[in-house]
């Protein structure tokens, strides 16, 4: 009863702007406080700094509501813990303290790896982590690369499409294309880039296994009932289970390598400073 009577009191004194829209607009232009929980204020200055400008009132209002939400829920929280809280139970520098080390020292080593991390990584580190890591590499769905395009099934420029697409003479590609994009409705190409299969499937709208299913001689084909067709050209394929070919796995072994060097400067520095401060005197271990 004691807990109730206190959550009553303390929601009473929060101001009525939390009721409505309404109430908020007017206080955010005619007052300077525009919530109160217990003695303390949130102003409108608060609210200024958040909400972004040049978006519309309602937009301004319904976010200005939600931070005023959020900011009297956690005042109301804070005063009902502070009152059934134990003095043991709220002494929380211990947890602050850690978070404080734990926070300067990230920062700390945030900037000691900015001024010393080497972010280029050569074709042959590429290469040479690829070949020795080659089974990380293993691909859990196919990759393609294709050309898909969403087009009037009646178009006359389907079949030229069709025929120059599959074509080994480069002129032809680039004939086709140009035709795609100005006749489709839809045209994506990926510049002979491996890509997912599940991007074309996405385009496709249907399942990746059953658009491959559907393929024959490299193309995917389905017409809908309003006379339009989406049309795949699948100009090569690496199949789940085989290694993904480097130049796709290229960019994340870029990573990995970059992300082993940071490690590895993180570890040097954490040695180095336990060593120095031993030297120094300034760590003694009894």
């Amino acid at each position: 009863m004691r807990r109730l009577l206190s959550i009553i009191a303390i929601i009473g004194i929060v101001l009525p702007a939390l009721s409505s829209c309404r109430a908020i607009s007017d206080l955010l232009h005619n007052g300077e406080v525009v919530a109160q929980v217990g003695k303390e204020r949130l102003y409108r200055s608060d609210i200024d700094e958040v909400v972004p400008k040049g978006i519309s009132v309602e937009d301004s209002i319904a976010l200005a509501r939600q931070i005023i939400d959020v900011w009297a829920s956690d005042r109301i929280y804070l005063a009902i813990a502070e009152e059934q809280l134990s003095k043991a139970e709220k002494d929380v520098s211990r947890e602050l303290e850690d978070y404080r080390i734990s926070l300067l020292k990230y920062r700390y080593e945030q900037l000691y790896v900015n001024e010393r991390l080497d972010t280029a990584v050569s074709d042959d580190k590429v290469e040479e982590y690829y070949e020795s890591h080659k089974d990380n590499f293993r691909l859990d769905r196919p990759l393609v690369k294709a050309r898909f395009l969403r087009i009037h099934t009646e178009s006359p420029m389907l079949e030229t499409i069709r025929k120059k697409m599959n074509s080994s003479d480069a002129n032809d590609l680039l004939e086709a294309d140009s035709l795609a994009f100005s006749s489709a409705m839809m045209f994506t190409t990926w510049k002979d880039q491996w890509q997912d299969v599940i991007v074309l499937a996405r385009e496709m709208g249907m399942p990746y296994d059953a658009m491959l299913g559907q393929l024959k001689n490299g193309w995917v084909r389905q017409d809908d009932t309003t006379g339009v067709t989406n049309l795949a050209y699948v100009s090569a394929m690496v199949r789940s289970g085989e290694h993904a070919p480097i130049e796709y796995a290229s960019d994340r072994i870029k990573d990995i390598i970059i992300s082993t060097r940071k490690q590895a400067l993180i570890s040097s520095l954490e040695q180095d400073l336990l060593k120095d401060a031993h030297e120094n005197g300034k760590l003694v271990i009894y």
